[in-house]
């Protein structure tokens, strides 16, 4: 379903990229719209990722706290890891060009994962590919994951 609606949106967004349209808005299909539907929040307006098996996952990314031009990013999902670690997925751009960093909170109730997504040094300077990768990161917990709720930060 995930791959469904991230090749639906990559759609949608190939196709406003040519369109002569009037207003700055962008329109959704209501079928598409109701398909994709809003996640629910946490308090401070981030989506609450889901646990998916640890099988699930995208395309490995590496922490790099260089990049450049970096932005908040939100998960959707993320597995348990080996050791004191869990692993997030979330969508980003291709590993060439794009890379990802997360900070950990952690308490007793709760890890919270803010992840930062943007440009590779390197890559700078390049023109990228505008494509959509499912990316995974793995981060390293302090202790033991157990019965936390994992949330985005």
């Amino acid at each position: 379903m995930r791959v469904i609606a991230l090749a639906v949106l990559a759609c949608l967004a190939v196709a406003g990229c040519g369109s002569g349209s009037s207003t700055d808005e962008p329109t959704i299909p209501p079928e598409i719209a109701s398909a994709v539907g809003p996640s629910p929040t946490n308090p401070s307006g981030m989506p609450i990722p889901s646990e998916v098996p640890g099988d699930d996952f995208g395309t490995v990314f590496e922490s790099r706290p260089d990049i450049v031009r970096a932005n908040p990013t939100p998960f959707e999902s993320w597995s348990r890891a080996d050791g004191n670690k869990v692993a997030i997925h979330f969508v980003t751009g291709t590993p060439e060009c794009y890379g990802a960093d997360a900070t950990v909170s952690e308490t007793d109730t709760t890890v919270t994962i803010s992840l930062r997504t943007g440009t590779l040094p390197e890559a700078a300077d390049k023109m990228c590919i505008l494509v959509a990768v499912f990316g995974t990161l793995e981060v390293q917990l302090q202790g033991p994951l157990g019965n936390r709720q994992v949330i985005n930060g």
